[in-house]
């Protein structure tokens, strides 16, 4: 059974002293509030912590140059670099920053031997604002000792998100790989560790491409078929009643044997997808990528109600969306 507590007197004095001005410190989530209120620091001055580190952001990357490719990368491609342009300029040891897609053993970040960052979007983060998160690594990883890679940390809930940190005029101009080297300078000289982490990387890589003609549309080559994933910032009703109007029209093709499959829900964006044939290459997908987008031009300043076919074929995309996050 469980032991009953002795009621304490409503005027008795609190067992620690009560921090009444100044900043509480972060302690553990179960230690003591350092207020002294009695409470755990989690019920306490901790909560509002907990609840920033579990609150969704659902657009992390929303007020960033190159939204819609950050998106990509963090979700549907499989190697690729950006270089970052820091708001404030990089420190005097630091030549570059640079965005990875992923980094060998999933590692938050790598300071290089030249004192060069390398920055991971795609690895596991610690609260509900991806943003955030990788800014805190960021912020760690310029300090981190040259040839070392950046452990995970915990976040600071009310620490700086990308947004703070970038500098937003600067473009943001993803470069496309086909394999991982870009992990290394001289791959002659990697760690056993990080040279076979760098063969399982490439075997499972699929060839991908980032369309010149349009923004954030990528090609990607499977055995069966290829695909075209194009991430798109419009508002995803108004971008879902265009797509139905365009596929109520059968206009919504890439061409000849290409069909509009259904779209990826991620990061508050939507990503339409297309299956393709076998044959069809990056370069192919160029002009009728580009027609495409007039047409969506047309169709998203469309203002009359959907027709029963147009709302038929909304259903139907809107039942084969997939959410990636």
């Amino acid at each position: 059974m469980a032991k009953k507590r002795r009621p304490r007197p409503q005027n008795a004095a609190p067992t620690r002293p009560t921090a009444t001005s100044g900043e509480i410190p972060v302690v553990g989530a179960r230690e003591p509030c350092p207020c002294g209120s009695g409470r755990r620091y989690k019920a306490c001055h901790g909560r509002a912590a907990v609840q920033a580190a579990t609150e969704l952001v659902r657009r992390p990357f929303e007020g960033l140059p190159g939204e819609c490719d950050w998106v990509a990368l963090r979700e549907l491609v499989p190697a690729a670099t950006a270089t970052l342009t820091l708001r404030d300029g990089l420190p005097a040891d630091v030549p570059s920053v640079t965005l990875g897609t992923v980094l060998p053993m999933a590692w938050p970040a790598l300071r290089r031997d030249d004192g060069s960052v390398l920055l991971a979007v795609q690895n596991d983060t610690a609260t509900g604002d991806l943003s955030r998160d990788l800014a805190e690594v960021l912020g760690r990883a310029l300090t981190t000792d040259p040839g070392n890679p950046v452990p995970a940390g915990r976040t600071d809930p009310q620490g700086p998100r990308l947004q703070d940190l970038l500098d937003l005029d600067a473009p943001f101009v993803p470069q496309v790989h086909q394999g991982f080297e870009f992990w290394l300078d001289d791959a002659q000289a990697a760690t056993p560790e990080v040279a076979a982490s760098l063969e399982r990387a490439n075997e499972a890589a699929t060839p991908t491409a980032r369309l010149a003609g349009v923004d954030a549309a990528y090609w990607c080559q499977t055995p069966e078929r290829n695909h075209l994933r194009w991430v798109m910032a419009h508002p995803e009703d108004v971008l879902l009643d265009a797509l139905a109007r365009l596929h109520a029209a059968g206009t919504a093709t890439l061409g000849e044997g290409t069909r509009l499959v259904g779209s990826f829900r991620a990061h508050g964006l939507t990503v339409p997808v297309w299956d393709l044939p076998s044959g069809m290459g990056a370069e192919e997908c160029e002009k009728p990528a580009t027609a495409f987008g007039e047409r969506l031009a047309e169709a998203l300043a469309e203002e009359a109600p959907l027709t029963a076919d147009e709302r038929r074929a909304r259903s139907g995309l809107t039942n084969r969306q997939i959410t990636l996050n």
